[in-house]
């Protein structure tokens, strides 16, 4: 049997798939789309049912393409459970009378049945039912009330067959809510103050500044503890196993390929670039951490309903530039690690979307250990230096962003959020969210970085790409006003980009190159983790035009700023 959990966008599936299904789900794409789902399986009458959370949506006509495949998926399933706000039944009553439609049997989670007493919401649940014609289970998802009757109820879930139109179906909408509701006078909470003041942009605004400021502090904080008390001392346990295995090698290609190069005679994780040291190092102690980092944060911030406030803050501006509000997500994300903020880019409909979210992440947005990085080399010359860089990055994501959205063609469409109550978060449901986005990184991210960092590798061991850094010194040189030797420091950003930052200070570059170098650097092309997961997400060649773009547009702005300096 296939039960499909449904309703609209923020009414709780989330934490009431968790209570069905507990820790054993899969997370999907729908064939054909990046639209992503989960399903997982539960006991139903000593037989195994499998639960699907299909995506949000406010309507069986299709807006957008997650409408788009849960009108697809309704297809497939043998009864539904719609999940309900019981703080907004209005609302949630149009998708209920439309699923009735079709003939499936059905069963209403009347959920957040607890805020809607708070906030002096009272519903005769008998009556309701009886207008219905199906069972209505009153439920408190976060704390599992009402779960267990819903279970047993799912066998009386009953099917009608009838057709309304538009009109007729909100009209039977108001008449339902008005037999059925009572709602009392009430003062406002201090959470609904806290989600008025988080909404309006004269508050809003500020308040996601400090938002954003606090998510970097924590996924620093809590990815740089993991790499320095919990990852690298791991790959200091595994240094003497790798040592062994470059004795045994001796020198020559394979060698190269698997440990890489020697420093002083040790294995250097970041500088080796074998497949088996740095090929590693990279996935597992770079990235993993941050990954993880970021979205325990994303998770409790969409859990405790930040996120579509955040988005429709930016969506004004974020329409300029090609996109809706939620491309705030994976930006802020890329500031971490820029792996998951392109991973994240899945939350906007259209492939043009992704494509100019994904390009603009990977020119303007620097992730913290390249940050961590510029700061300390450029910092030292003060605040006036730090501001070029910085400036010069945010401009560059403006000015690109808008002329994006006038060459690519395609629409952007409008952003279509509902803007929940302030909740606490299910931790159960948090961490099983956590839990698999990371799976996800694992088996599917960190194969295309494994692959990458071979490639690199490869061309290293073949004189690639000392020639290539040949032919990239009179650019280097005649266009960036860089040493060059600094075209080595450009090819090593392929592997990683802080790394490449601290190969400038040997050099002995002032103030004016020091600048421009970093700014090239963020922008010429992405590290090769992110490069990996730009090829799975857009495509070989997508990815090839949004590196065209990389390359020009760094170029470009290096020789001006050469020139301008």
């Amino acid at each position: 049997m296939k039960i499909l959990l449904m309703g609209n966008p923020n009414v709780g599936k989330s934490v009431f798939f968790s209570r069905l299904t507990g820790t054993n789900v899969i997370a999907s794409n729908y064939p054909g789309t990046t639209v992503g789902f989960t399903r997982g399986k539960m006991k139903l009458d000593g037989q195994v049912a499998e639960v699907i959370d299909v995506p949000g949506t406010y309507t069986l006509e299709p807006t957008c393409r997650a409408e788009e495949v849960a009108v697809e998926m309704l297809k497939e399933g043998d009864v539904i459970i719609q999940v309900v706000d019981a703080t907004n039944l209005e609302r949630n009553l149009y998708l209920t009378l439309q699923l009735l439609e079709k003939g499936k049997p059905l069963i209403v989670a009347l959920n957040l049945w607890d805020e809607a007493k708070h906030i002096g919401i009272d519903i005769d649940v008998k009556r309701l039912e009886k207008l219905l014609e199906v069972p209505v289970v009153p439920t408190v998802a976060i704390t599992g009330e009402g779960i267990k009757e819903l279970v047993l109820r799912l066998t009386e879930a009953r099917a009608h067959a009838f057709e309304r139109t538009d009109a007729e179906r909100w009209k039977e909408v108001g008449r339902i809510s008005s037999e059925v509701q009572c709602v009392a006078h009430r003062h406002h909470t201090l959470l609904e103050r806290l989600g008025d003041l988080t909404i309006k942009p004269r508050t809003g605004i500020p308040l996601s500044i400090l938002v954003l400021y606090l998510v970097f502090k924590v996924v620093r904080l809590v990815g740089e503890g993991l790499i320095t008390y919990l990852l690298n001392p791991l790959f200091n346990l595994y240094t003497p196993l790798a040592m062994r295995l470059s004795a045994l090698l001796g020198p020559g290609v394979v060698h190269d390929i698997l440990i890489g190069h020697l420093i002083a005679g040790k294995i250097d994780y970041a500088q080796s670039m074998g497949l088996l040291t740095t090929g590693l190092y990279v996935p597992f102690a770079m990235v993993l951490p941050y990954v993880f980092a970021f979205y325990l944060t994303l998770s409790f911030l969409e859990d405790v309903g930040y996120l579509p406030r955040l988005a429709v803050l930016m969506d004004n501006i974020m329409h300029r530039l090609g996109m809706h509000g939620s491309a705030i997500i994976p930006m802020f994300l890329g500031f971490g690690c820029n792996v998951p903020g392109v991973l994240a880019t899945r939350v906007l409909e259209t492939r043009r979307q992704r494509f100019i979210a994904a390009t603009l992440l990977s020119i303007a947005v620097p992730c913290s250990a390249l940050l961590a990085m510029i700061m300390g080399l450029v910092g030292r010359y003060g605040p006036r230096a730090l501001g070029m860089v910085f400036g010069t990055l945010f401009v560059v994501w403006l000015i690109l962003g808008f002329l994006l959205d006038r060459i690519l063609k395609g629409e952007s469409p409008e952003i279509f959020l509902e803007i929940p109550p302030y909740r606490t978060p299910y931790l159960g449901a948090l961490l099983k969210k956590l839990w698999m986005r990371v799976r996800w990184f694992l088996t599917e991210g960190v194969p295309y970085v494994l692959l990458g960092v071979l490639i690199i590798n490869v061309f290293y061991v073949l004189g690639v790409v000392d020639a290539i850094a040949g032919i990239a010194a009179p650019v280097v040189v005649g266009i960036l006003g860089l040493p060059g030797e600094a075209a080595i420091a450009l090819i090593a950003g392929f592997l990683r980009k802080d790394v490449a930052v601290g190969m400038l200070l040997p050099l002995g570059l002032n103030m004016k190159q020091l600048i421009i170098a970093s700014v090239v650097l963020s922008m010429y092309f992405p590290c090769v983790a992110t490069f990996a997961v730009l090829v799975r997400e857009l495509g070989i060649k997508d990815m090839a035009k949004s590196a065209g773009i990389m390359i020009c547009s760094a170029i470009l702005v290096g020789g001006l700023l050469n020139l301008i300096l």
